[in-house]
């Protein structure tokens, strides 16, 4: 029997070990086939709401956020980018020299939902970011991937010129930080079960199998 499942994947634009997670858990769920029938929704977290538009240098943000030094830096990120590659996404860590503001990138993933292209956004998104080295707050790149995404280009055009999804996108935020949500990607299934951090595939089909077997 095929168990409905709702999988609510709270992340950022610019968090390598949510594209990590999404990647593990989209693999997880092609291991458990047709135990469950999963329907994801792409949920707004910004690690850095107050960025300025144009970015920082990112080691330089590393270093004043968490203490990171040069040396551990350069080993996070060959970490990230073993780990993405053992779950088939190609980080180019060399490419991605500044963290930006993805507010925007949030305001169009809300209306992608409605549209029915959230999924194939957030990668696209993901791939602009951390393969490509591109600012995923930047307008231009925004609409060019919501057009590889298959969504209407003139009308993302006119979101990112408005104000259109602001209020619900922070809301959203604000839901998720109000419910203890500090660090991402958190998974949350079926409203009860919370997945923290980018999991192996083998955790996340444990969790799966683990949560249609008692609901």
């Amino acid at each position: 029997m095929t168990k409905p499942m709702k999988i609510d994947f709270v992340s950022d634009v610019s968090c390598p070990w949510c594209v990590i997670g999404l990647h593990a858990l989209e693999q997880a769920l092609d291991r458990v086939g047709d135990e469950v029938r999963a329907d994801i929704h792409f949920q707004p977290f910004e690690l850095n709401p107050n960025m300025v538009p144009e970015g920082e240098d990112i080691d330089e943000h590393l270093a004043a956020k968490y203490g990171a030094s040069a040396e551990q830096a350069a080993r996070n990120r060959e970490a990230i980018r073993e780990r993405g590659e053992s779950v088939g996404f190609r980080f180019n860590m060399g490419k991605r020299g500044r963290i930006y503001n993805t507010f925007d990138a949030h305001r169009l993933l809300h209306w992608a939902h409605e549209e029915g292209r959230q999924k194939e956004l957030k990668h696209a998104l993901f791939k602009a970011y951390f393969t490509d080295g591109e600012n995923p707050g930047a307008h231009e790149v925004l609409l060019r991937v919501a057009g590889e995404a298959g969504l209407d280009v003139a009308r993302a055009k006119e979101i990112l010129e408005s104000d259109a999804y602001a209020e619900q996108t922070r809301e959203q935020e604000q839901f998720y930080l109000d419910q203890g949500i500090h660090s991402v990607p958190a998974v949350i299934v079926n409203d009860r079960y919370l997945i923290q951090g980018g999991q192996p595939v083998e955790a996340f089909e444990h969790a799966l199998r683990q949560i249609a077997s008692e609901d």
